[in-house]
């Protein structure tokens, strides 16, 4: 295979975010995935763009989501225009409701320190907004959540890279790294040997994994979500209790109910167990569901780093290989700026929002030291 300027490993929506932003900047960009684009947690994931979790604070995460967040409007038209897909990127309304008087209690103190954001809604609004939820003790209503369609965005970003020149390999799994002293130089896949001036690990939580080729410990690691789906929604709102438990509408008509957090290595099966739960709790925040059939059921892989945060720039040590990795729950609504972050890095030496000290592979590194 001929030379090229960037190889990227991995073909979900980080990987693919990557490759579109730096076909644009006219980077000659060859992508490498094992299977289909898409096809592992990317294409998995409920794809809501909430930036903000419980409890509500700002912070160098959050920062970095509504950076990312402020581009999808834009994106969505632009990807639309270029590969017909719409990635359905919605206004949703998010409901965080409370279920016992301690709890509500908890969620007006969390209301009245965002001051002004979210709306502190009390049972008979809440009937009102979702009358079949239920009943509640109170909970906060935030109108302009939004979501996307996670498989059509990643499809979307593929085929626009595409049509820019980027050559995507599916079904190519890359087996190591080249290296010449401290520099790798490319890939060495099923294909053979595929040099590059640069390469990017964007493997999810299998970029660990070249690390150690590297003897560079890249901390990201799998943590598998468990969901499943009802044929229809009797919820208009995202409704979210406790954590990370979510009810999800979809375009299509199908409500998602999520999501588990387990740290069971790379085992993507489904269990028993998690969907009961998810199933009990959907129950819990509608009595109807408890009696609904399940239309299906499905686990991805995120990948996850020891300080919750994305890991993104050079592998310290190293020239020429830079990763991509860590974003857990947020890598949907993270891709457009980790695209355009990595491609910055790459074409100008330099990011409009620095990568130092919080994000780079440098601070684990530093903190073995």
């Amino acid at each position: 295979m001929p030379p090229t300027d960037v190889i990227i490993v991995g073909g979900g929506v980080i990987g693919c975010a990557i490759a579109y932003h730096l076909a644009q900047a006219g980077v000659q960009v060859t992508l490498f995935e094992r299977g289909e684009i898409g096809g592992e947690a990317s294409g998995e994931a409920a794809g809501m763009l909430r930036p903000l979790d419980e409890p509500l604070e700002r912070g160098p995460l959050v920062d970095l989501c509504l950076a990312s967040l402020r581009l999808f409007g834009p994106l969505a038209d632009t990807l639309r225009e270029e590969t017909g897909i719409d990635i359905e990127y919605l206004c949703s309304g998010i409901l965080r409701v409370a279920l016992s008087d301690e709890e509500a209690t908890r969620l007006r103190h969390l209301v009245e320190r965002t001051q002004g954001l979210l709306e502190w809604a009390d049972p008979e609004a809440l009937r009102t907004l979702e009358p079949r939820l239920a009943p509640a003790h109170g909970g906060f209503y935030f109108p302009h959540l939004h979501q996307v369609n996670a498989g059509r965005f990643t499809q979307a970003l593929a085929q626009a890279a595409a049509a820019r020149g980027a050559l995507l390999r599916q079904g190519v799994a890359v087996t190591g790294l080249l290296t010449h002293g401290s520099r790798v130089a490319g890939v060495r896949s099923w294909e053979g040997k595929a040099a590059a001036g640069h390469v990017v690990l964007a493997a999810g939580p299998w970029t660990a994994g070249f690390g150690r080729q590297l003897g560079a410990a890249l901390s990201v690691r799998p943590v598998r979500g468990q969901m499943l789906a009802f044929a229809s929604s009797p919820v208009r709102n995202i409704v979210f209790w406790e954590g990370q438990n979510f009810l999800l509408p979809k375009a299509n008509g199908l409500l998602f109910v999520g999501s588990t957090a387990e740290e069971v290595g790379f085992r993507k099966n489904t269990t028993a167990k998690a969907l009961a739960g998810l199933r009990r709790m959907a129950g819990t925040l509608v009595p109807s569901l408890a009696y609904t059939e399940v239309a299906s059921t499905w686990a991805g892989l995120r990948p996850a780093s020891p300080d919750g945060l994305p890991i993104l720039g050079p592998i310290p040590g190293w020239e020429g290989v830079s990763m991509a990795s860590g974003h857990f729950r947020k890598g949907i609504l993270l891709a457009p700026i980790t695209g355009q972050l990595v491609a910055q890095q790459l074409t100008r030496g330099e990011t409009e929002i620095p990568l130092e000290p919080f994000f780079t592979p440098a601070r684990f590194a530093a903190s073995a030291a």
